[in-house]
């Protein structure tokens, strides 16, 4: 199979059947053998009904229906394992991305040989206040962090090839970071397309004030995790021995002082810099023993999906 189009939504039941009909004009237009995978993220509307209607009248459009809504990320990575093209595209379900990108994406994954290729909505059809600035600063932010030259981190047209989707865990708010993600596991070739952004044609946007914050501690998520993640005694046990040789020398400079220079001075116990040292001491001994339980749960950790599915459809 060519291409896998996953497709995460949450009541967005106007647009289904228009980007149903244009994702099919374009894979007919160039002979591509393809998929749609649906997933419904806890609609309220009847979005799953007309995902089975749609499910019902080809094999190639398939469903995937959350008991609730558990987030886009969580979305993303039930579609990803379901997913069985050769390159594998995320699109959102509001009609704002444009399929007749697919060919184009599908090319430098193909045979420009990129591992991911990030779509670029330079101009945009959104709220200049409520998204656009957000988005820039996003993307300043991720850019600086990351060290990945892309102007578009949150676009939701992407494309992977599948080695790519199958090797990263999308969870949280990460789907923004995806390309983060696929650069931790040693995909790096990454590349960009200025892609058509159009205005939503139906209702509204999800965008709003607790994504904007959610979105920059997950990128400072990421950076903990690729820094110490895979090594958790790199940093707490670090820090752990810089705070208990700094506690130890000043508690023997303390002794020192009262045996050699001052022997007729206040007891060591009546100085208060005598427990500053010893806190020190205390804070950092606790600093390696949280290096050793991160060290620990690394061995143990679970990596069950954070999601329940209640249906599917063609799957």
């Amino acid at each position: 199979m060519n291409i896998s189009v996953v497709i995460p939504l949450l009541n967005e039941k106007e647009s289904l059947r228009e980007l149903t009909d244009s994702i099919i004009d374009v894979m007919k237009s160039y002979n591509f053998s393809y998929e749609i995978i649906f997933i419904d993220d806890g609609s309220s509307d009847n979005s799953w009904d007309i995902i089975e209607e749609l499910s019902s009248k080809s094999d190639t459009i398939k469903g995937i229906k959350f008991h609730r809504n558990y987030g886009k990320s969580q979305a993303l990575h039930a579609g990803f394992l379901k997913s069985q093209g050769k390159v594998v595209f995320t699109m959102d379900a509001d009609l704002q991305d444009d399929p007749k990108e697919i060919p184009a994406m599908y090319d430098m994954i193909m045979n420009d040989n990129f591992d991911l290729v990030s779509g670029w909505k330079k101009k945009r059809f959104d709220s200049l206040i409520f998204k656009n600035i957000p988005s820039k600063i996003f993307n300043f932010a991720a850019r600086s962090t990351s060290g990945i030259k892309l102007n578009d981190f949150n676009c939701g047209l992407k494309a992977f090839k599948k080695d790519v989707i199958k090797s990263i865990n999308v969870y949280g708010e990460m789907h923004r970071y995806i390309p983060i993600l696929a650069k931790n596991e040693g995909y790096k070739k990454i590349g960009e397309k200025i892609v058509n952004h159009r205005a939503r044609k139906y209702g509204k946007t999800k965008f709003g004030p607790s994504r904007f914050l959610y979105g920059f501690l997950d990128l400072l998520t990421i950076w903990f995790i690729s820094s110490f993640g895979k090594r958790p005694m790199h940093l707490f046990g670090s820090l752990g021995l810089i705070l208990i040789t700094t506690g130890f020398l000043f508690a023997a400079y303390l002794g020192y002082d009262k045996i050699i220079l001052n022997p007729g001075g206040r007891l060591i116990t009546e100085r208060p810099e005598f427990y500053i040292s010893l806190v020190t001491m205390i804070i950092g001994s606790q600093f390696f023993s949280m290096g050793f339980i991160g060290e620990l749960m690394l061995k143990s950790i679970n990596q069950k999906p954070q999601y329940t599915i209640q249906k599917e459809t063609n799957l």
